[in-house]
């Protein structure tokens, strides 16, 4: 069958236009039958995955960041109807500025690696997350988190991950914070919060925010906590590119569980993302479930 690639041209702030002729190449020397189409506005990259699997492209391949994944993703999921009947397998050529997702299940970011991963047609079935009525497949959060990428988007004279660094320190010094609760499969708790995160992959921004996280093991990971002050929260901040252990969750009024089920209700509205494109409107409830291997996505 022949592939559909959807190139977000936007994507790492215009590189992924600049690159195109590179990943154009190597997927033409890896052998892969495709066309493309290109987005040409916020938004679209939804609708074209739709219009792809209703045309019975396969794959369907996500050139961009995690942001055009996750698009993607939920655009190949109005077209099945349901997670059940999702069935055409998704191929990732990385040209974000992050491409966490890419770094969780360990896809290559070499342009001409990840052409023959896809030429390759191995799939795995990924777990399918589930925010309200949008999917994702890397993470999704409300809180700091999310406030966070609204500082990101305001940063035009930064590249690549020390943009999110900037950010994250910008958005701690504005210290926003909310009373919750939060609920998952066996506990609660109730008070509170400087961050909420759900994870399916480890990495998100380049800050491992949910570190012990498997997007394959059919849970979510629940990263959650509040820290008093600006020196708390900064104090955490390096902690947070640890992989393992002298991670910040294990510091004071954080924690990490994993659940097949979330809840999060908070006291006023808060930002939320999935995948790192952010709701239109703030929320105050949120509702999480998981889908276990129910995405198909090649890998090597």
């Amino acid at each position: 069958m022949t592939a559909r690639v959807i190139l977000n041209p936007h994507s790492n702030r215009w590189n992924a236009q600049k690159r195109w002729s590179q990943a154009e190449a190597a997927l033409k020397a890896a052998g892969v039958d495709f066309d493309v189409v290109v987005s040409e506005k916020k938004g679209a990259i939804t609708g074209l995955a739709e219009e792809a699997a209703r045309a019975g492209f396969s794959p369907i391949i996500a050139a961009g960041g995690d942001g055009t994944i996750g698009e993607t993703v939920n655009g190949m999921l109005k077209a099945a109807g349901s997670p059940e009947k999702l069935s055409i397998p998704l191929g990732v050529i990385p040209l974000g500025s992050a491409n966490d997702l890419a770094f969780n299940i360990g896809l290559p970011t070499d342009l001409n690696e990840a052409a023959k991963v896809i030429a390759g047609g191995k799939v795995r079935g990924i777990d399918l997350c589930k925010c309200n009525e949008r999917y994702f497949i890397n993470n999704s959060a409300c809180g700091l988190e999310p406030y966070m990428s609204t500082k990101h988007e305001r940063i035009h004279w930064i590249k690549g991950i020390t943009r999110y660094l900037v950010a994250a320190i910008w958005a701690i010094m504005d210290k926003p914070e909310w009373r919750g609760k939060v609920v998952w499969d066996d506990g609660s708790y109730e008070g509170m919060l400087s961050l909420v995160s759900v994870g399916n992959g480890r990495r998100t921004g380049g800050f491992f925010i949910t570190p012990h996280a498997d997007p394959f093991d059919g849970k979510l990971t629940l990263a959650f906590g509040y820290r008093p002050t600006r020196l708390g929260l900064l104090l955490a901040l390096p902690k947070a590119f640890n992989e393992d252990k002298g991670s910040y969750i294990e510091m004071e009024g954080m924690r990490e569980v994993h659940s097949t089920r979330v809840s999060i209700h908070l006291d006023r509205p808060s930002y939320a993302h999935t995948d790192g494109e952010l709701f239109p409107q703030q929320v105050q409830n949120l509702e999480y479930q998981i889908f276990p291997g129910k995405l198909n996505i090649l890998v090597p």
